[in-house]
């Protein structure tokens, strides 16, 4: 009985050590026929649509290992992620097929000799598809649209360098280098307007106009009129793109619509957000503080009630603004309790548009604009998801 046992136990051992070896047991043994080989297979996201979310998150905890997740909205599915260093700048290209990252490493992970870099990852594949190594200047900020800013043709990419003195880099995307350098006395951010055109944000409340040539060098100069008072109303820095150029939402709500398209930037006459009587208590907040459905004129911005210097709230709901008339159509409540208050927002531009929503509790809502229904909650997209960034299908196609 005792041989018997110790037999079978042999007969065991000899078929693990075959199976190790790639060697098949004996059919005496009763084995079943060996596995198949597996072959790793790497899947490709495809093409996007236009409710593909890229949500920065700055990492807040651990700032070295910020990320940017690829969030499905018609699917609630996470798709993956794409790694983005220190302190990024993200954005993506025109045509929707790359993110670029512009991103800082520390040899020694906090410390030690400093590379700035833009990284090129291509949105089917996620492959790296190229790097530019930058002088190590580049601005170190909270998540901006205009930190890192591609030319409308995708031939200039531009990247905001802050040492403190402020200036741009112009870079060549498809060659992969460097092309030069603009001083912008003391505006900051990159503000692109069609293929050549550069805006920096200055503190007078005006707008330095950089035009290149087909070099990438200064070519021109020009200085906007004021459009704010940084002393009275501040604005965000965050822009909000328009068919004519950009919005910028001030700290009490005033909307400065700025045409990018003449020779230089000119402001129109502010309006508001906020009706007279609920002005200086309901206010907008957060980070990415309003998002514009361009064919719509719907702008979706959040608010929270709030005295001086709770621009960095977020938004207990979202108001949405008709562009056009300058009156507001809906409030939608956020539900603060269970998800935290708004703290970033993107709407994609189909005509079954989405609003995306941030919270500071790592949460990211997404929303039928049309209608304000809740149609997901996705939990703990990250640390800190700051920013939000949508395709633009008119773009793309």
């Amino acid at each position: 009985m005792r041989y018997e046992a110790l037999t079978s136990m042999s007969r065991t051992a000899l078929c693990l050590v075959g199976l190790l070896g790639a060697s098949v047991c004996s059919a005496a043994t009763g084995s079943a026929p060996p596995l198949s080989t597996e072959h790793l297979t790497v899947e490709q996201l495809g093409p996007q649509g236009p409710h593909r979310a890229y949500v920065v998150d700055e990492a807040f905890q651990n700032e070295i290992d910020s990320r940017v997740y690829i969030f499905d909205g018609d699917t609630d599915r996470r798709l993956s992620q794409i790694g983005a260093g220190f302190y990024p700048g993200v954005i993506l290209s025109p045509d929707g097929k790359t993110t670029a990252v512009a991103t800082t490493y520390f040899s020694r992970g906090t410390r030690g000799e400093r590379t700035d870099v833009v990284e090129f990852t291509d949105n089917a594949t996620l492959d790296v598809t190229g790097e530019i190594v930058l002088p190590p200047k580049r601005a170190l900020t909270l998540p901006t649209i205009f930190s890192l800013a591609y030319s409308s043709d995708e031939r200039f990419l531009y990247v905001s360098y802050i040492t403190p003195a402020a200036s741009f880099g112009v870079l060549d995307p498809a060659a992969k280098k460097v092309l030069s350098e603009v001083d912008t006395s003391g505006c900051v951010l990159v503000i692109p307007w069609g293929p050549n055109r550069v805006s920096s944000l200055c503190e007078n409340g005006r707008l330095l106009t950089v035009q290149l040539d087909e070099h990438g060098h200064e070519a021109s100069r020009k200085m906007s009129e004021q459009f704010f008072d940084a002393n009275t109303d501040p604005v965000f820095v965050q822009g909000i793109p328009t068919d004519h150029g950009y919005e910028f939402l001030s700290f009490l709500g005033e909307v400065h619509e700025v045409n990018f398209e003449g020779a230089m930037p000119v402001a129109a006459p502010p309006w508001s957000v906020v009706g007279q009587a609920a002005r200086g208590h309901w206010r907008p907040g957060g980070v990415q503080v309003a998002a514009l459905h361009r064919k719509l004129g719907r702008l979706y911005v959040p608010m929270h009630e709030g005295g001086e210097g709770s621009h960095k709230a977020g938004g207990t709901e979202v108001w949405v603004i008709d562009n056009t008339t300058h009156r507001r159509i809906a409030r939608w409540p956020i539900p603060t309790k269970e998800y935290g208050a708004v703290i970033a927002v993107d709407v994609s531009q189909d005509d079954q548009p989405i609003l995306f929503a941030a919270t500071e509790q790592s949460s990211v809502l997404t929303i039928d604009a049309l209608t304000g229904k809740l149609r997901h909650v996705e939990k703990q997209l990250g640390q800190t998801p700051w920013v939000i960034l949508t395709p633009d299908v008119r773009q793309a196609h």
